[in-house]
C-alpha cells in the first residue's frame, strides 16, 4: 500500500482487526519513511456497480459519495459515524446482491430514505427534501404529513 503522505510504496501494517458489523477490515498502516500512520479500509466487492441516473447517464457506484450524502443529510444530528457506515453497508450489500449490475439512481435513493427514515426523523426530511426536489414550503408540510406528524 503507498503512503498517502510521501508516496512511499513499502508501508507495514500495524494492527488488522474486522469493522463492529464485520463488512471491513480495518488496518492501521505505518509508513518507515516519513513516520505516517494511516487507517486503510478492506471491503469485499462481489460486483462493479453501475448507477443509471434519470437522463440516462451512466457512473461508477460511488460509496465514498453515499456515505458523504448521508453525512450531509445527518449533519448536526445526535448520529454517530458508525450509524451511518451501516447504512452506507446496507445498502451496498443489497445492491451487490440484487444481482444486477446496472442500478437505477432511483432505487439507491430509496434506499438511502429507508435507512435514514429508522435513524432519525430531521436527516429523513432532509434528505427527502433533496431527493424528492421540495420546492416549496407546501412540500415539506404534505411530506411531514405522509409521517404522521403535524406540519403546525
Amino acid at each position: 500500500m503507498r503512503c498517502p503522505f510521501c508516496g512511499n510504496g513499502d508501508t507495514q501494517v500495524k494492527d488488522s482487526r474486522p469493522t463492529e458489523d464485520s463488512a471491513a477490515i480495518r488496518r492501521r498502516r505505518f509508513c518507515p519513511a516519513c513516520n505516517s500512520r494511516f487507517t486503510t479500509f478492506e471491503r469485499v466487492q462481489l460486483r462493479d456497480l453501475v448507477i443509471v441516473k434519470k437522463d440516462g447517464q451512466r457512473s461508477a457506484f460511488d460509496r465514498d459519495k453515499l456515505a458523504r450524502s448521508i453525512r450531509i443529510a445527518c449533519r448536526k444530528r445526535p448520529v454517530d459515524e458508525d450509524s451511518i457506515e451501516r447504512i452506507v453497508n446496507g445498502i451496498q450489500r443489497r445492491l451487490e446482491s440484487s444481482g444486477d449490475t446496472e442500478i437505477n439512481s432511483k432505487a439507491v435513493g430509496e434506499l438511502v430514505m429507508e435507512g435514514l427514515r429508522g435513524l432519525d426523523p430531521v436527516a429523513y426530511v432532509r434528505f427527502a427534501s433533496v431527493y424528492r426536489n421540495f420546492r416549496e414550503a407546501k412540500d415539506f408540510e404534505d411530506f411531514v404529513e405522509t409521517l404522521g406528524g403535524s406540519a403546525d
